[in-house]
């Protein structure tokens, strides 16, 4: 049947109805395959798959099945900057099928510079949920444009959305948030979803940028900062006891650990999104305000809490001040020690608070399946846990952005409150800083950095 539904020129294998999947139920397959240099053509591609719903065909002698019809439940739109990012974003929404059935669009941008051109994969991945039920399909056009073409993706986009279902865009990498071809596709969807510990250099610049999209129309999810949920359930442990309650409202201190592998310079290009949103998730959820923003520091030494498989203090580190409403001041430190961990690995969150004389210390580190919580009350430990918790690969990631639906005011809030804490870029610092000396002081008192 392959054979008679292949186009002009084209031999079995390479486009049309391909030999039904052997894979087990609830395993995704590729069962359609075409390619298309145009967008119509790739229109028409798609309707002779869909058209197609009473196929059937028999795998290793069992009965034979249909091929569902068309069950989309959105569009997902990524846009990827490399043919290495595009393979790896396929192989991940492959893994939907069946669970968020979807029309995706890969588009690899190419060649910017040279004459307009356009070549499309048009696949549909197909799962069996059980044996004697129909083939639940989605479709997968992987686009490679360049000159004119690759710059105006927008133009790509918009007439193959399937209408009145909602848009998200995954931009794994780095997305250019400033430039038209970036405000053109975000324009068009409902949803943003980038990574933002894989930015280059410090991801600094693009974490303003993202923390200006917030509030808007369209919602923002972010895998670094979704990766954290583990975390956060861990310090938000510590304070379900009724007798650590109270010291909440008292917090002192929240110092990060990351991992990074050499000096200040390799310390300047250590992606370090991760360790400010852990700071700013829980600055926002107690409703501090920034009294002032991040800023590198001089000091180093040695913890006084080593992280296991952690070195001496790489290079200076980041400092920032926090301000309770009350006027109560909350110090900032985000320290980096030489690990074999990936650069910009959160180590470690500690929280130090102190209430009428008494101070209560907790630390959360975690490992690849587990996360541990200690908590020390004036010096004595008073608890220790160990959650079951194992890291989320990016098909959760993926699915868990997708089901959200509408905005995450934690996650918006929590994004604010990172840009904040970063500051304005430099050279404008010194216009919004406002007055240091109270939190040269808070620094000079920490002593030798205890975190």
């Amino acid at each position: 049947m392959a054979a008679d539904l292949n186009g002009p020129g084209n031999g079995p294998g390479v486009t049309g109805l391909q030999p039904p999947p052997a894979a087990a139920s609830g395993d995704p397959a590729l069962l359609w395959t075409s390619q298309a240099t145009t967008i119509p053509g790739i229109e028409r591609e798609l309707a002779r798959f869909w058209a197609l719903p009473q196929a059937r065909a028999a795998v290793d002698g069992a009965p034979e099945r249909n091929i569902a019809a068309r069950t989309s439940v959105l569009n997902l739109v990524v846009v990827a900057w490399s043919p290495e990012l595009g393979q790896r974003a396929a192989s991940t929404i492959s893994m939907l099928t069946g669970r968020h059935p979807s029309r995706t669009l890969i588009l690899v941008p190419t060649d910017p510079d040279g004459p307009g051109w356009l070549r499309a994969q048009v696949q549909a991945h197909c799962m069996v949920p059980r044996p004697d039920a129909p083939a639940t399909c989605a479709e997968q056009i992987y686009a490679t444009a360049g000159g004119a073409t690759g710059r105006h993706l927008g133009a790509i986009v918009a007439p193959l959305l399937v209408h009145d279902l909602p848009v998200t865009i995954w931009w794994p990498g780095e997305p250019p948030f400033d430039t038209p071809l970036a405000r053109d596709l975000i324009g068009m969807a409902d949803r943003l979803v980038v990574d933002g510990s894989g930015w280059a250099g410090d991801g600094l610049d693009r974490l303003r940028a993202l923390a200006s999209l917030g509030g808007g129309a369209i919602a923002v999810s972010d895998f670094a900062l979704m990766r954290q949920a583990r975390w956060r359930e861990a310090v938000a442990s510590v304070f379900d006891r009724p007798e650590f309650l109270p010291y909440l409202r008292s917090v002192r201190r929240i110092s990060v650990t990351y991992g990074t592998h050499g000096g200040p310079d390799t310390e300047a290009r250590t992606n370090i999104v991760k360790p400010i949103y852990h700071v700013a998730w829980l600055a926002s959820r107690l409703d501090l305000k920034v009294a002032r923003p991040l800023e590198r520091t001089g000091r180093t030494g040695v913890a006084r809490h080593p992280v296991p498989g952690a070195g001496l203090e790489s290079g200076r580190g980041m400092r920032a001040l926090l301000a309770w409403k009350r006027g109560a001041e909350v110090e900032v430190v985000i320290r980096p020690v030489i690990s074999e961990m990936p650069a910009g690995t959160t180590l470690r969150v500690e929280i130090l608070a102190e209430r009428r004389g008494a101070e209560l210390r907790a630390e959360v580190t975690a490992e690849a399946e587990t996360v541990h919580v200690r908590v020390w009350e004036d010096g004595v430990e008073a608890l220790e846990r160990t959650f079951t918790a194992p890291r989320r690969t990016d098909v959760d990631l993926l699915a868990e952005a997708i089901e959200a639906g509408g905005h995450d005011r934690v996650a918006e809030q929590a994004t604010s409150m990172a840009a904040a804490l970063v500051g304005p870029p430099a050279g404008r610092a010194g216009a919004d800083a406002g007055d240091g000396s109270r939190a040269e002081a808070a620094w000079d008192a920490s002593g030798d950095g205890r975190s």
